[in-house]
């Protein structure tokens, strides 16, 4: 086994980190290969797969299996405003499909619309528990890639994974069972049938991808990613909404606000 070289691989890593951070790696492009930088570097092989898997495990580099290496599409942070993206102003804003659209408008990205996978199926345990169904009871799901792009010509790049669980004796027969859910997304159709979310309860958790979530999501099997559980309420408070969200851990912060008693 060849040796490895850790001065070199951080000297070259901070090299090539700067060209991505100037530019000239522009988001997207390809980076020279495993055996180009060995070349040019004068470094043993090894060493070039190293220098390459730092800047993978920064969440700067994807390496494609047979492909090569690029720079990651997404250079920064999507803000993920826990407190106020579901208010009704604000997940329509602009005539946005949903707290994801408006999210990503107020950032300057641009939302890419793919195609929704829409189902009736035995949900999982703890989604059939929150709605209270039967064991052998079916709920309404909306599974999707949701990507982003950075300009009208991009044709995106996914940014995180999302399935949404609906009881079918409310959202069956609506919009919800469409692709296209109208302004402000489900959760719009869901307060015009008189099921208006007014409680929210999230909890994420850190884990490491599927290698089925990986491979949508274009990340190396140890990249971290969050594991976001979204239960929406009204104000009975029976729950009619569950959601899980599945995202990269390097491209997403989570921001809250709250006011407290004096």
């Amino acid at each position: 086994m060849a040796n490895k070289e850790p001065g070199k691989i951080e000297r070259i890593a901070a090299d090539l980190r700067k060209k991505i951070e100037t530019g000239k790696y522009a988001p997207g492009g390809k980076l020279p290969s495993v055996s180009e930088l060995q070349a040019a570097e004068g470094i043993a092989f090894q060493t070039a797969r190293d220098v390459f898997r730092t800047l993978e495990r920064e969440g700067l580099v994807i390496t494609r299996q047979g492909k090569g290496s690029y720079v990651t599409p997404f250079i920064g942070k999507i803000t993920r405003d826990g407190t106020g993206r579901y208010q009704p102003t604000a997940r329509s804003e602009g005539g946005a499909r949903g707290a994801f659209e408006a999210e990503l408008n107020r950032l300057g990205l641009v939302y890419k619309p793919s195609p929704t996978e829409i189902g009736r199926v035995r949900p999982p345990r703890d989604v059939a528990d929150a709605f209270e169904l039967h064991h052998s009871a079916k709920a309404i799901y909306r599974q999707r890639a949701m990507k982003a792009g950075r300009d009208e010509l991009d044709e995106g790049f996914v940014v995180q994974l999302a399935t949404s669980w609906f009881p079918v004796e409310i959202a069956g027969g609506t919009p919800i069972e469409q692709q296209d859910t109208g302004p402000g997304g489900s959760k719009n159709r869901l307060a015009d049938l008189g099921f208006a979310q007014r409680s929210i309860r999230e909890s994420i958790e850190v884990r490491f991808p599927t290698p089925e979530e990986a491979e949508a999501l274009n990340i190396p099997d140890d990249r971290q990613v969050y594991e976001l559980v979204h239960h929406a309420s009204t104000a009975e408070g029976r729950i009619v909404e569950v959601a899980m969200h599945v995202m990269p851990a390097n491209i997403w912060r989570f921001s809250y606000t709250w006011d407290l008693d004096a």
